[in-house]
């Protein structure tokens, strides 16, 4: 694990320096500031200018995605046995009354992670990615601009080395445990053709228990349900983030500090008292299921009020207000003071800066001063206009009730994964939970947020442009589309896979109907039997 979230750092050690195209300043060619003069009488001209195209032999895109992906890879190997061998062997070695509350102390302490590795976002997103080699007084964008880049592989590096660290203790665990002595014998050469065929064995018992696993009617309809709600789990936490972005105007620096601080506790809160709960009610397969089915609903009704939680754009010249002029889609973005945002200086029509850096102003700006303001009041700052004030009230509402949904539906953590594991045959209770994890990764994690991003980019208003051609990043979306496709689309994924799990519950109820007749009717047929034997 620890080596591969290295190698997903090793991109930003080979490649060049990041570079963004403004008319304030030259940032990255070179570390002494240079200011740029803004829009000649030739407006049209002066904006192709700053937007020259590529150098011969320059690259529209790196392949160095692949090395990335490889990382992740080399970590998908390293983290695939912890969950499931880790979980499976807590229930087989503690007391059945015992296990639950032993996996909720688990994932509640692995929720630590989260915390840490949230605040260390935030601390990473606000810094610079070429942090050392450009003068950070040079850079003319900030985190709220869509064109900052953070040091995102700072993270990598820290959580890689600390990986590392974790992983060491490991190294001094027993080859086995004193509960099963034999592997203890490996060094001994006469036992070691024993142990291989023992490996040849399970490996021959893999298909058929898979086949068993699979034709469990209750698990494959369990299976399916998670499936579909991790799709709606997956999109959530990837894309909320950008969402409180795009809705409340918040950095992705103050998202990511705040989504640590206020959700991660209670989500590490609602996870132990799930393990306590079913502990202190001792529940069964069935009670399980029930606890793990209402919390849900109850967190998807807390999610509702979100749909009325959001701000209203920003007005920006030329894509929610109209623009009268050349329109070119160079990102450069200036807050007017009628209160307007234009997507560069050009296109406000300044004549003229004062100051450096993130400090500098523009002035004599036309377009403004054909609001109606005065030839004084006719300037410009670097960035967006703020959003409206009642905006950061909305952000901290949507954060509270969050933190609540999130705090309820751990409530049902426990339980999920006890299901998982009660409702197949004791020797398969690591290839059920394995399975479980393997397919709702693959199945919900890979694609959700792949097909969901399309879905969002549809939503765009303005693209930003390559320095080569084509398209770029999205620069501003329809908050309101935004709203209801990201809100919609998880919670019709999440109904459809709680009326999947209940279905399931149907399913155990009456397999737990019939157990209990069939005790019922051997603990009646005992004593007739008993009494026949007597007589013969």
């Amino acid at each position: 694990m620890g080596i591969g979230t290295l190698i997903m750092a090793l991109p930003h050690f080979i490649m060049d320096r990041y570079k963004y195209d403004t008319a304030a300043a030259h940032t990255n060619d070179a570390d002494n500031f240079t200011v740029r003069s803004t829009c000649s009488s030739d407006t049209q001209n002066t904006v192709q200018q700053l937007m020259s195209g590529c150098q011969k032999g320059e690259e529209e895109s790196s392949p160095t995605w692949v090395i990335v992906l490889f990382g992740n890879i080399i970590r998908g190997i390293g983290e695939a046995s912890i969950g499931p061998l880790g979980m499976s062997f807590i229930d087989d070695y503690a007391l059945p009354e015992n296990s639950a509350f032993y996996i909720g102390c688990l994932h509640t302490l692995g929720v630590i992670g989260p915390i840490f590795g949230y605040s260390l976002g935030s601390l990473c997103a606000i810094i610079y990615v070429d942090i050392g080699l450009v003068n950070r007084e040079s850079v003319t964008i900030t985190p709220q601009d869509s064109r900052w880049v953070g040091a995102w592989w700072l993270g990598y590096v820290v959580s890689g080395l600390l990986t590392l660290l974790a992983a060491l203790p490991l190294w001094f665990l027993p080859r086995a445990l004193p509960e099963n002595p034999q592997t203890y014998e490996l060094d001994n050469p006469s036992k070691h053709n024993e142990h291989t065929s023992s490996i040849t064995e399970i490996a021959k018992d893999f298909g058929p228990s898979l086949k068993r696993l699979l034709t469990n009617k209750i698990y494959l309809l369990y299976l399916v349900s998670n499936v579909v709600a991790f799709n709606a789990f997956a999109i959530f936490i990837t894309y909320t983030p950008k969402y409180l972005e795009q809705q409340f105007g918040q950095s992705a620096s103050k998202t990511n500090f705040l989504i640590g601080v206020t959700s991660i506790p209670l989500v590490a809160l609602g996870m132990f008292l799930s393990g306590w709960i079913m502990k202190r009610f001792k529940l069964d397969l069935l009670g399980s299921a029930r606890m793990s089915f209402f919390t849900a609903i109850a967190a998807l009704f807390l999610t509702i009020p979100y749909f009325a939680l959001s701000c209203e754009n920003t007005d920006v010249a030329g894509v929610t207000v109209p623009y009268q002029g050349y329109f070119h889609f160079q990102w450069d973005p200036v807050c007017g003071q009628n209160g307007v945002t234009y997507i560069s200086p050009c296109h406000a029509g300044c004549s003229s800066t004062r100051g450096t850096g993130q400090n500098m102003t523009f002035h004599h700006c036309a377009c403004v001063q054909s609001w109606g303001m005065s030839a004084g009041n006719s300037s410009a700052v670097l960035g967006q206009c703020s959003r409206e004030s009642r905006c950061t009230a909305m952000f901290y509402i949507y954060l509270a009730l969050q933190s609540l949904a999130f705090f309820v539906f751990c409530l049902g953590t426990v339980p999920f994964f006890i299901i998982s594991l009660r409702i197949v045959d004791p020797e398969l209770k690591s290839l059920s939970m394995g399975m479980l994890l393997l397919v709702v990764r693959v199945l919900g994690g890979i694609p959700a947020p792949i097909y969901f991003g399309a879905l969002i980019d549809s939503t765009c208003l303005t693209w930003g442009h390559k320095k080569c051609g084509g398209r770029g990043a999205c620069r501003m979306y329809d908050t309101d589309t935004f709203r209801f496709l990201f809100l919609g689309l998880v919670n019709c994924l999440q109904v459809l896979g709680y009326i999947l799990l209940w279905v399931a519950i149907t399913q155990i109820n009456r397999k737990v109907q019939n157990d209990k007749r069939m005790s019922k009717d051997k603990e009646q047929q005992e004593p007739v039997l008993i009494q026949k034997s007597r007589r013969l």
